[in-house]
């Protein structure tokens, strides 16, 4: 089986931006604490954040971090998490059935963003809050001193200001599980009068309103376009999330699902040019994908989601990820990529435990996932601007089902290349190629031809790869799934020929000779 590619360092799709691998963090079972946060652990620092944890989020490589939510922010005080730790109230959450001891906050999580060296990124609660309480929190966490809440963080031991730069308002308001849920209209005009005032208090913060919940929901499209009727000046993105799934045991549908992630895509891009267009505007909205992941297995099954008794940080979603989930995760990551000229962000669901490449034993090791891989690649290696390509694979069909509710639904994929790729130009001047054969069973011969680049040379090459796609990593064996080194790659010239192996990731790094 056969397949080409077609690049040119003049034919980008867009410039990548840094933030385009970021991941998140929320309140909800062994996130933050057993994960990021466990006082008395053996790798513990003076602030309670687990340093083996802090190794593999370095290592991962995410640049931007989005808090405390999620669904658990819709019911979140922001003033709960912070001050003296022995005075902070204890409070049921309502969007996850768990007991919130308000132990880590938002002061803590800037210090561990500090730690981890990445960007925070903080979601306001516009369910059970609303603009006051958001503009209270830039206050707090941006105004340089001399007001009461500015003064506040001071005596709380932060005397600098944080400086959190990118906001959420608020997140999957359209979604009946969400604390005060709101219509279209009712939320774009609470976050048009948010982001109003928060943007008064600091003018350089950029924000992100909510989009619907996912493409299977009733109110997508509608939802995107009322709500950017609302804020359209006010913000410079709308959030997508989606959680791709094999509820149906189909692999080879779900391996296509990373295509509907790019027509998902492309139809929000639609609907913000739209209203642009209305109004004669040149402004364009950026897509902030603040959710994305596989996930299905620990989703819909209550046991997973609600453990009895109001616990405190039980270990729920902790979805253990197999070879070939990491297949359709690395088909995401290519999406993203292939759309660098408007996802200008986008945060993996979640970072430790909860759905995530990074899980932990409470009082034990850390290890990774099979996620963790095609993530951390694309985080190294995908530094530069996206290139058009032109790529000739063969294709099959596939039917893939997003389940919603009472009514299941199942999107035609009628065409869906073996070979799912991108190509970017690295800011080093090199070129990374990244792939997924689709095919269970043949090789891929991939023929590359890239113009432009002059010479260049193999830096480095890996593949994910496993004759069982169930396999997956654990505690006892943590690194069953791990890269291979690549070595079925030749370069002359301007041509690049590789053999991919069936069910493969691979990445290919080129540079120019020094």
């Amino acid at each position: 089986m056969k397949a080409s590619i077609l690049a040119d360092r003049d034919f980008a799709i867009g410039d990548i931006d840094p933030r385009l691998f970021g991941a998140f963090i929320e309140h909800l079972g062994r996130c933050v604490y057993g994960g990021i946060f466990e006082p008395g652990h053996p790798t513990a620092d003076e602030n309670g954040f687990r340093k083996d944890v802090l190794d593999l989020v370095k290592e991962l490589g995410p640049t931007i971090m989005r808090y405390p939510g999620g669904n658990f922010v819709s019911g979140y005080n922001w003033e709960d998490g912070v001050g003296p730790v022995e005075e902070r109230p204890t409070r049921l959450d309502l969007a996850w059935f768990t007991t919130e001891p308000n132990t880590f906050g938002t002061n803590e999580f800037i210090d561990w963003c500090r730690a981890a060296e990445v960007e925070p990124m903080l979601a306001v609660n516009l369910g059970t809050r609303g603009a006051d309480a958001a503009r209270s929190l830039v206050e707090y966490c941006n105004h340089p001193g001399g007001t009461a809440l500015s003064d506040l963080r001071r005596e709380h031991g932060w005397e600098k200001p944080h400086g959190v730069k990118f906001w959420c308002l608020g997140n999957e308001m359209d979604g009946p599980w969400q604390m005060e849920s709101k219509t279209a209209t009712e939320y774009g005009r609470v976050a048009y009068e948010a982001a109003k005032m928060m943007r008064w208090i600091d003018p350089k913060i950029e924000l992100a309103a909510c989009g619907s919940s996912g493409r299977n929901m009733p109110t997508f499209g509608k939802w995107e376009d009322e709500v950017l009727e609302h804020t359209f000046d006010q913000v410079g993105f709308i959030s997508l999330h989606t959680y791709l799934n094999n509820y149906a045991k189909d692999t080879p549908a779900f391996l296509a699902s990373p295509d509907l992630m790019d027509a998902f895509i492309d139809e929000v891009v639609a609907i913000a040019d739209a209203v642009a267009a209305k109004r004669r505007s040149p402004k364009r909205i950026a897509l902030s994908f603040d959710e994305w992941n596989v996930w299905y297995r620990t989703r819909r099954n209550r046991q997973e989601r609600v453990k009895e008794g109001w616990p405190v940080a039980p270990p729920i979603l902790e979805e253990i990820y197999t070879m070939e989930d990491a297949l359709v995760f690395g088909g995401a990551c290519i999406s993203l990529l292939n759309h660098a000229d408007r996802v200008k962000c986008a945060c993996l669901a979640q970072l430790v435990n909860v759905i995530a490449p990074i899980m932990t034993e409470t009082g034990g090791p850390a290890w990774r996932q099979t996620i963790f891989y095609p993530f951390a690649q694309m985080s190294r290696y995908g530094r530069g601007r996206s290139l058009r390509t032109s790529i000739k694979s063969p294709s099959y069909s596939a039917s893939y089902f997003d389940p919603r509710g009472p009514q299941d639904l199942y999107y035609p994929v009628p065409s869906v290349p073996y070979l799912k790729a991108s190509v970017v130009a690295n800011d080093d001047g090199g070129l990374t190629v990244f792939a997924l054969n689709r095919h269970l069973t043949e090789p891929l011969s991939l023929d590359l031809e890239v113009r432009g680049f002059g010479d260049l040379g193999l830096a480095a090459a890996e593949t994910l790869h496993h004759r069982d796609l169930s396999a997956v990593n654990d505690k006892e064996n943590p690194d069953r799934i791990k890269p291979d080194r690549f070595d079925d790659v030749t370069v002359s010239s301007s041509r690049i020929e590789m053999t991919l192996p069936p069910a493969s990731w691979t990445v290919c790094h080129f540079a120019r000779p020094k």
